[in-house]
């Protein structure tokens, strides 16, 4: 830990950022796996409605530093190819 005011003063920053870039880095994890859940059960339409929440999510994390901007352009990318490729649903 650091003697003088101003050291001690950015390792309590740090440390509260840290816990907030944490959160925020396992909440787009979350939106993240609901729309691999999605796309593994075969299911287009709620692959494509988590899909459309996700987006602004990863956006914001890149935004705001807690992922690289090219990595929100993969997953986006990523996501929005296998979605495409799900087979349509079959209406009898």
């Amino acid at each position: 830990m650091a003697n003088s005011p101003q050291p001690r003063k950015r390792a309590r920053q740090a440390e509260k950022n840290r816990l907030q870039n944490a959160s925020r880095r396992s909440m787009l994890r979350t939106y993240l796996k609901k729309v691999k859940k999605a796309i593994d059960l075969g299911d287009k339409e709620e692959a494509q409605r988590a899909f459309s929440v996700a987006v602004p999510v990863i956006d914001r994390m890149a935004g705001r530093g807690i992922i690289h901007k090219n990595k929100a352009a993969r997953h986006k990318h990523r996501l929005s190819a296998h979605i495409k490729n799900l087979s349509a649903p079959v209406s009898e």
